[in-house]
């Protein structure tokens, strides 16, 4: 697994990516930015900075879904991100994006902030979870009971999550995040969105510049059926999977056309001192 490098003396360091098979080179030192652009800086521990270094799989592997075959289409991608997909048809585009920020939080030791809304608005704790209780939804209406096993084990963790997968989606994702005023701003770990049945999210994974101040990004995704989360390709990069930020017009992606105004970004979070 990979982790923050530590002096031999010094106390083990947090594990970065905790989920199994979480081994490969890490993002930012396979996918460089164009020549003329740097990587904007970004806090240690932040979610733009762990996302920075997620592990990718060797090479360019084919994308598999929940079920091991295949995906359709095989040129969308520029690279595999080293994270199960699972075994049911949950980890869509929305789950995508929230997997990896409850992964995040999770290796930060932030279980605390660890909770996303189901479709009635109901807020789905790690916490609640983790000490026994489990929902019990009845058409729109969910109910949290007490009564199974306190686990906070990461294959509880896993449950949680797919839990959450099962009714949470693109619509009740969108209502949790806030718009960005000017796109041209981009940062590691906001998402376009488009919420809807069906909508569609993919996730800004990492975030350069160049010497004008022009920013380009790169972007990750799931889709349907759920299958392996992958980084884009740009149709329109002339061989570079890096986008273009722009503050209006749109956005075309390998399986999804957004509005550079469909951007939203996390509400701040105090999460182990980083945003």
């Amino acid at each position: 697994m990979l982790a923050l490098g530590a002096a031999a003396d010094a106390q083990p360091a947090p594990v970065l990516h905790p989920w199994p098979d979480a081994t490969g080179v890490p993002l930012e030192e396979r996918l460089a930015p164009p020549e003329g652009c740097a990587r904007v800086p970004a806090a240690p521990g932040s979610f733009a900075a762990w996302l920075r270094r997620l592990p990718l799989r060797p090479g360019r592997p084919p994308v598999h879904l929940h079920d091991g075959r295949l995906k359709g289409n095989q040129e969308a991608h520029e690279a595999v991100v080293a994270i199960d997909v699972g075994g049911r048809d949950l980890q869509h585009c929305a789950a995508a994006v929230i997997r990896l920020r409850a992964e995040w939080r999770w290796a930060r030791g932030c279980e605390d902030a660890i909770a996303f809304r189901f479709p009635s608005g109901d807020l789905a704790r790690w916490t609640a979870w983790r000490s026994g209780a489990r929902p019990r939804v009845a058409g729109s209406r969910v109910r949290w009971v007490t009564g199974a096993t306190a686990a906070g084990s990461s294959p509880s963790f896993r449950r949680y999550l797919d839990v959450v997968f099962t009714y949470a989606g693109s619509a009740s994702l969108a209502g949790e995040l806030q718009p960005v005023s000017d796109p041209l701003g981009v940062v590691g770990g906001d998402v376009f969105i488009q919420g809807g049945h069906p909508g569609h999210a993919v996730l800004v994974v990492d975030v350069a510049v160049d010497s004008a101040g022009h920013r380009i990004f790169l972007l990750a995704q799931s889709y349907m059926p759920a299958q392996e989360i992958h980084i884009l390709r740009n149709p329109a990069g002339g061989g570079s999977p890096w986008y273009d930020a722009a503050r209006a017009g749109e956005l075309v992606t390998p399986e999804w056309v957004f509005r550079h105004s469909d951007l939203r970004r996390f509400p701040a979070s105090t999460c182990g001192g980083s945003p």
